[in-house]
């Protein structure tokens, strides 16, 4: 529809986009479905959408030029000072993931030293700790025992992380670390959706949820941290180290709540994500034996029913390609939001100062202008060159880009294949790929119940 004329509130329309009426008509779609509502707009008005929100003016951008710009071109003009990110820091604090230009520009560097390649090879170990552990669990079960893989990927993903980068054997609470962290972000999911929400402070039952989830986040941290000061050693070996130990270049470090806001943040988005990934890739391989029977091929080959080593990460091609297309179809982070501290130009559209700019990779992986086929599962093309990764962006791009996107394909990896080299997994009869779920980051609805056979 054309938009010459429309103006929100004396602010000028600049794309085209629905109507006050169709937004208000919309709103339960927009609440129980957001995806297929976002789906639905940029089908109907194209790759530029303006809503008809007055302030602050918000876009909806999948020209993937204009994607691009905003993330990695002109990322400079655009902030994270959003509701998405001030929702999520309420769990996390001031942490990377949600800190705008000026706390991020200071902390980025502190932290980027726990991602270094050595960092990586000792991701190793504990990825093969993790999954001998969920092996066990399911070598006791009978033969072709239903699984809900989703569960079992979260929980070996939370231990993986506590290791790797806190030192913390956190198998023993995963679970309820899992849950509090689920839990924590349903809430923030529920007040980012919706226009007006109570303080924080309110005793409503959702802050209460949300008290009690980070009461459980925040005792895990001091657990660490009073753990790491009985340590006698003094050596630098993971991430709680070097947070402890940072200083700036005037020489002043982290604060208690700064160093717990950066555990929180890769505690909530260091497994959520990984989880996630794995899970779909699950869900997909489930419904294309053929491709599953590929990846254990690859699997027998180079890891030989043996433990993972870093080398063999880049043996793994079909395993990477198997979760590239997983992140593809089903991105951890469904929806990213930037807000414009100047006028730009995106897709041929003036956006204004001022104004909030919506991303979604769901809509992004899925433009037939990038995309062959964007529906289709096909790792193949991540494998023959045809995938445009520039307008690839499960972990962002940019200088924002997730600062844990290599750990996480390591892990991711090296994961898929060693389940792959031990197991099989199919749809029980009747079941099917779940639902997509978009929380804070795409779940499946109900879990993933998969039957696990030894092979």
């Amino acid at each position: 529809m054309g938009f010459e004329g429309r103006s929100f509130l004396g602010t000028p329309a600049t794309a085209p986009g629905p109507l006050g009426p169709q937004m208000l008509r919309a709103f339960s779609a927009i609440r129980t479905d957001p995806l297929q509502y976002l789906v639905s707009v940029w089908r109907e008005y194209g790759d530029v959408v303006q809503f008809p929100i007055p302030r602050p003016p918000s876009y909806l951008v999948n020209d993937p030029d204009g994607v691009r710009r905003v993330l990695v071109t002109n990322a400079r003009n655009y902030g994270k000072s959003t509701i998405q990110y001030r929702s999520l820091s309420l769990v996390t604090g001031e942490g990377l993931l949600v800190a705008d230009t000026a706390a991020w520009r200071r902390d980025r560097p502190l932290v980027q030293p726990a991602f270094h390649h050595e960092t990586l090879e000792g991701i190793v170990a504990h990825v093969d700790g993790a999954t001998q552990r969920m092996f066990r669990d399911w070598e006791r079960l009978p033969a072709g025992a239903v699984v809900d893989v989703d569960t079992a990927m979260m929980t070996a993903a939370l231990e993986v992380v506590g290791h790797a980068l806190f030192g913390t054997d956190l198998s023993a609470d995963a679970h309820r670390l899992a849950e509090a962290t689920l839990s924590a972000l349903e809430v923030v999911v529920a007040r980012a959706r919706v226009p007006l929400t109570p303080p924080a402070w309110a005793p409503t039952p959702g802050n209460r949820r949300l008290q009690a989830a980070v009461r459980e986040l925040d005792a895990a941290v001091a657990s660490m941290v009073a753990d790491r000061a009985r340590d006698v050693s003094g050596q630098p070996n993971d991430m709680l180290d070097l947070l402890l130990a940072a200083r700036d270049e005037s020489g002043q470090g982290l604060s208690r709540q700064e160093v717990r806001d950066q555990v929180v943040t890769f505690i909530v988005a260091g497994h959520e994500t990984v989880a996630s990934a794995l899970t779909w890739s699950w869900a997909l391989l489930a419904d294309h034996p053929e491709v599953q029977a590929e990846l254990q091929q690859e699997a027998d080959d180079v890891l030989g029913g043996q433990a993972p080593t870093f080398a063999d990460y880049a043996r793994l091609p079909v395993a990477r390609a198997v979760l590239d297309e997983a992140l593809r179809l089903y991105p951890p982070a469904w929806l990213v939001t930037r807000r414009s501290l100047g006028p730009d130009e995106l897709g041929g559209r003036d956006i204004p100062e001022g104004a909030l700019v919506i991303l979604s990779p769901w809509l992004l992986h899925r433009h037939p202008a990038v995309w062959h086929e964007p529906e289709r599962f096909r790792p193949s093309r991540f494998l023959d060159g045809s995938a445009d990764r520039t307008a690839f962006i499960p972990y962002g791009a940019g200088p924002r880009q997730c600062i844990g996107r290599d750990f996480a394909y390591v892990e991711g990896v090296l994961m898929l294949a060693s389940v792959a080299g031990r197991f099989t997994m199919a749809h029980p009869p009747g079941g099917r790929r779940p639902a997509p779920e978009p929380l804070v980051t795409v779940r499946p609805v109900g879990g993933l119940h998969l039957r696990v056979t030894a092979r």
